[in-house]
């Protein structure tokens, strides 16, 4: 007979200890832009799955592609300038 044991992992994935920290959702809060302009790249591309995409469809992929884009040089640029000490470029 063997006997059957749980994994402690698996058991206290959930304790409260494991909550995130403050700059763990700090760093989500900051990385949010990119992740809702990834999303809406994603439905861009997801409303031409079942058909050819028409002019007006490339144009909105095209948009949220430069958007995902714009957040994540905006989330670069706020990177840099608070890792700079002094302003220094």
């Amino acid at each position: 007979m063997e006997h059957i044991v749980t994994v402690q992992d698996a058991v206290t994935a959930f304790a409260d200890f494991m909550e995130p920290t403050n700059a763990e959702l700090d760093a989500i809060e900051r990385e949010m832009p990119v992740v809702l302009a990834d999303v809406d790249l994603l439905d861009a591309h997801i409303v031409t799955l079942d058909r050819v995409p028409s002019e007006l469809d490339a144009r909105r992929i095209r948009r949220a592609r430069r958007r995902a884009l714009a957040a994540r040089v905006a989330l670069l640029n706020r990177a840099t300038s608070v890792s700079l000490p002094g302003g220094a470029a």
